[in-house]
């Protein structure tokens, strides 16, 4: 029988814990003390996200590697949102005390080859262990920006291309995916059918169970000149808009351009509906100016245009086509599972 956490104490735990995960490269010292000490150039960025099981994440479909992957790759791709390189990791978990320690071996695995895949060179530094009627689960992610400013959400410009780089619409449609044929209709989620739909459906199961953001094309895009930039989590249009509303602009987007760059990807149809509306692709929306060469990664999906003057025409941040559109997508005080 497997052992469980509260059978082998925080300690035990700890030392299984520890020798499955990598150190970071800007770690002078590691887990194991009150703090640990980075080095690191420049100004730092820092976000903190956190995962709970029911309305983030279903135990039943996530394997402990799936999603202690996805746990490092949402945090690090809000770094790389800001321009920066990430260089460390903490994790706070929360778990009941019958949950198995390989578990939570298997997490940190699912971290370390994350960080190792996505961003090399960094690595979890730090954290806690507790206990909690389900997983709870808090990752802090820092990055390092040396001499660049930071690209913020607020910097997008009339004339400017719209530019996305990552899978869009993948991730929602494995979410529709596992609640029409991984769960029972009160949305229970059921483990049985997993095997199989990874065996036959493996990218769209993989785009939400263990997305794949481009890290690297964050500092790219802040090379080339990009002027606005964010992570795209919540949808296309939920995170679209709120990059308009930031910098005072429209952001007007191109169903066509969209179709072309994104109408088909990993051999998946893809519908426009989807790239709006669904959310955890975790890839980068940016906005880039005129004269800038875009990364190879980017393709153009739209133009900012100037926001409306008050009494002539619609005040919509976001467009399609020329038309407003309405911000849909995730949003934990709206949106609630079944089952959850």
């Amino acid at each position: 029988m497997a052992q469980t956490v509260g059978e082998l104490g925080e300690s035990g735990v700890l030392q299984r814990v520890l020798s499955r995960l990598s150190v970071a490269d800007a770690a002078v010292l590691g887990p194991g003390d009150d703090c640990a000490v980075l080095s690191v150039r420049g100004e730092l960025v820092v976000t903190t996200d956190t995962m709970i099981e029911g309305p983030d994440f279903r135990a039943a479909w996530h394997g402990g590697f799936e999603l202690g992957w996805k746990l490092a790759a949402t945090n690090l791709s809000d770094v790389a949102a800001m321009g920066a390189r990430p260089t460390a990791l903490t994790l706070a978990l929360a778990v009941p005390r019958d949950t198995p320690v390989s578990l939570l071996e298997q997490i940190a695995e699912g971290m370390t080859a994350a960080c190792r895949t996505l961003a090399p060179g960094c690595g979890v530094v730090g954290g806690d262990l507790g206990t909690a009627p389900v997983i709870t689960a808090a990752v802090t992610a820092l990055g390092e920006l040396a001499d660049r400013p930071a690209v913020t959400r607020s910097g997008a410009r009339a004339g400017d291309r719209i530019a996305y780089a990552g899978e869009l619409g993948l991730a929602g449609m494995g979410l529709s995916l596992l609640f029409a044929a991984a769960a029972d209709e009160d949305g229970i989620a059921d483990p049985a059918p997993m095997a199989e739909l990874w065996e036959t459906q493996p990218e769209i199961l993989s785009a939400q169970l263990a997305p794949t953001p481009p890290i690297p094309l964050g500092i790219a895009a802040a090379a080339a000149g990009a002027s606005a930039m964010m992570d795209v989590s919540d949808s296309l249009s939920i995170d679209a808009h709120r990059m308009a509303r930031a910098s005072e602009v429209r952001l007007d987007l191109s169903s066509a351009r969209l179709s072309e760059a994104f109408g088909v990807q990993q051999g998946v149809a893809v519908p426009i509906e989807a790239m709006l509306s669904g959310g955890e692709d975790h890839g980068l929306l940016a906005t880039f100016p005129p004269t800038a060469e875009l990364p190879h990664g980017f393709s153009v999906i739209g133009e900012v245009s100037p926001a409306a003057l008050p009494g002539h025409g619609d005040s919509s941040g976001l467009l399609l086509d020329g038309a407003p559109v309405a911000p849909s997508g995730w949003d934990p005080y709206v949106v609630r599972w079944p089952g959850a």
